[in-house]
């Protein structure tokens, strides 16, 4: 008799699938891309930073480089707005540190410039940090929000959900992330019950008092 697979065990299954999928496609991007940086302003082509994941253990986050000396660079502007920055961390998802959709990985940093590190945030660091997921496509209306989505998807999980934010996010890759936000800002039907109504509040207002969640990240 078959013994029924986990959740846990269902994700890091489509996870691995998912990821090599991505790395058999972009390899040839990421070559293109790492030719173009060298050629505007050298290497290093690729940024690494330790930052914390599950049960906050330090793993290295890996991207395609941005910046230079502080500044965003031409290519890095492009590279964001796709979120094809990020595509290179499929390579710790294989390596079994990080999810494709989760929380946001942080620094130890991060954590305690927006106040994270106390018990009553210590759910948020229950499964592994993603790619992407809810904080990251809803980025940019504050830490609050951002924990928010964080607790709703640890709470909410699912295949189906996991497979709407992968979505979401590669229409992101394709028209850029403010096109996609634009959508979901102007659509007044969401398909997650008790959700639709918050994000169209928040999404229309920033929080005063309350740290960017842009700002977490900028590297």
């Amino acid at each position: 008799m078959m013994r029924r697979l986990s959740r846990g065990q269902v994700k890091r299954m489509t996870d691995v699938v998912l990821a090599i999928v991505a790395v058999t496609m972009f390899l040839p991007l990421w070559l293109l891309v790492g030719l173009l940086i060298l050629l505007e302003d050298g290497s290093p082509v690729i940024f690494l930073q330790t930052r914390l994941g599950k049960d906050k253990h330090p793993i290295t986050v890996i991207k395609l480089r941005t910046m230079r000396a502080g500044k965003v660079t031409r290519i890095g502007k492009w590279l964001r707005s796709t979120g094809l920055d990020e595509s290179l961390q499929f390579l710790p998802v294989l390596a079994g540190t990080m999810s494709i959709v989760g929380p946001r990985p942080l620094t130890e940093a991060d954590i305690h410039r927006i106040g994270w590190g106390g018990e009553k945030h210590a759910d948020r660091w229950k499964i592994s940090p993603g790619i992407t997921g809810m904080a990251q496509l809803f980025s940019g209306r504050g830490a609050r929000v951002s924990l928010y989505f964080d607790r709703y998807y640890l709470r909410r999980q699912s295949l189906i959900l996991d497979v709407s934010i992968i979505c979401l996010s590669f229409m992101v890759t394709l028209v850029g992330k403010k096109r996609v936000q634009t959508m979901i800002r102007n659509n007044r039907r969401h398909t997650q019950a008790g959700l639709s109504g918050f994000i169209r509040s928040q999404l229309s207002r920033n929080s005063p008092g309350v740290v960017p969640s842009q700002d977490l990240n900028q590297r």
